[in-house]
């Protein structure tokens, strides 16, 4: 279980990710907000060749033609489901330290109930936004009581018809946390579409595929749906090692790049704990601690960063606190200092010990590009040279579809923008 903490420019993905998904042997998960000249470009021929390659890009990060479709609701028919599906949303927009307040609390609510009543009948989470821009409507209310929810009715019947303001703004908040969803582009990846492949999270996991996850961070972002799907990917891989012996073979590599910014799952910290003894590899990228704080709070991202077995640290460690925790980690050793005194006698030698830090704090955010620190578990701290993908043989066979790949994306891209002048009646 592994947590990455490397500045941008650091080699992190060319001499981590990268070489991390081209050796693995069972399905390869992979979060990102790039894809040109990047992880998705470098792996997406590779893995091709050894099995299924799903894309799910909703905001054309590739531009990629949509060629599958993910079922967002498959996982909130029951009201465990829903709440989690509602808290993706919630995450996805606001941090952590706000997230508990008293309209993000109830407006999650209000989107766990509305998953609920969707998922309950086979509804597609379009009609979630439906309902969010008519409170007054009772279709949800009847349709939670007709699948036996009749407490979650009774808890958004209360909304309803509770004072007006208080309802305006629950519902308004909750829009804002789906408001993703009101491009129909956007919508189109997740809600069921005849003749295209659905993707199954079960199937996935005892695949050769790759799930290319591709979001935009920021405001207005698909970051939520990226988050759901990593999230439906890893808890059902967890499922089906438990029905296998408990451990995948081969394991699942979930490489979660930008997951503090595309791939912010609230209870990651949690997940790590037993993920890895089901044969679940979660490798979360971050470019520094403190935004894995921002993410998932002081004590969230404490955990997150014990229960790994392996961390690694990367040149551009500008936080100076953590460099001194770091240094302290790494220790102490006794460095031998002789002195010389000379007086009427003569002179007088003497030998004294002192201790110094193995590495200092300014050492560490000095670290050079290419170099990086490992702390696993059971062994002393190793300092290591990256290796990138592109020292290795296979690069002679990678660098070229890498390219090939990174002009497919950039054509499509020209295609797109001249259908769009074409729709408009802009000349070329």
């Amino acid at each position: 279980m592994i947590v990455a903490i490397m500045a941008p420019r650091s080699g992190k993905t060319s001499g981590l990710a990268i070489p991390a998904i081209l050796a693995a042997p069972g399905p390869v998960l992979l979060t990102s907000n790039k894809a040109a000249n990047d992880a998705y470009t470098t792996t997406v021929d590779a893995r091709a060749k050894v099995g299924t390659v799903w894309t799910l890009d909703p905001q054309q990060i590739a531009h990629h033609p949509r060629e599958m479709w993910w079922d967002i609701l498959a996982d909130a028919r029951d009201l465990a489901g829903a709440k989690r599906l509602a808290g993706h949303f919630v995450t996805a927009s606001v941090d952590e330290s706000s997230g508990s307040d008293f309209w993000s609390t109830a407006a999650s609510n209000t989107l766990g109930a509305l998953f609920l009543a969707a998922a309950s009948h086979r509804r597609p989470i379009t009609d979630v936004l439906a309902w969010l821009a008519s409170p007054a409507d009772r279709t949800p209310v009847d349709l939670l009581a007709d699948a036996g929810h009749h407490a979650v009715a009774a808890q958004l019947q209360g909304t309803v018809s509770g004072a007006t303001e208080t309802r305006d703004g629950i519902y308004e908040t909750a829009r804002q946390y789906a408001s993703c969803l009101l491009d129909p582009e956007i919508a189109a990846w997740v809600t069921p579409t005849p003749g295209l492949p659905e993707f199954e999270p079960f199937d996935f996991a005892t695949s050769r595929d790759t799930l290319y996850l591709l979001s935009k961070d920021g405001g207005g972002s698909a970051s939520a749906i990226i988050a759901a799907a990593a999230d439906a990917v890893m808890r059902a891989a967890v499922i089906v090692a438990e029905r296998s012996g408990g451990r995948l073979d081969p394991p699942a590599l979930c490489v979660l790049d930008e997951a503090a910014n595309v791939c912010r799952i609230s209870d990651l910290p949690d997940l790590y704990s037993h993920l890895g003894s089901r044969g679940v590899i979660p490798m979360t990228i971050l470019q520094s601690y403190r935004q894995g704080q921002r993410c998932w709070g002081d004590t969230g991202m404490d955990a997150l960063w014990s229960a790994a077995t392996v961390k690694v640290i990367g040149s551009g460690i500008d936080d100076a606190d953590f460099a001194d925790k770091l240094s302290r980690q790494i220790g102490e050793h006794d460095v031998q200092t002789t002195s010389v005194s000379t007086s009427d006698g003569g002179k007088s030698t003497s030998v004294s010990m002192r201790t110094e830090r193995i590495l200092p704090p300014d050492a560490i955010r000095a670290l050079p590009k290419g170099k990086i620190l490992l702390f696993a578990t059971g062994l002393k701290v190793a300092m290591l040279d990256l290796k990138p993908w592109f020292k290795e043989p296979s690069a002679k066979e990678i660098g070229p579809a890498s390219a090939r790949a990174t002009k497919a994306i950039t054509e499509r891209a020209l295609a797109k923008a001249t259908t769009d002048r074409d729709d408009f009646g802009l000349a070329t």
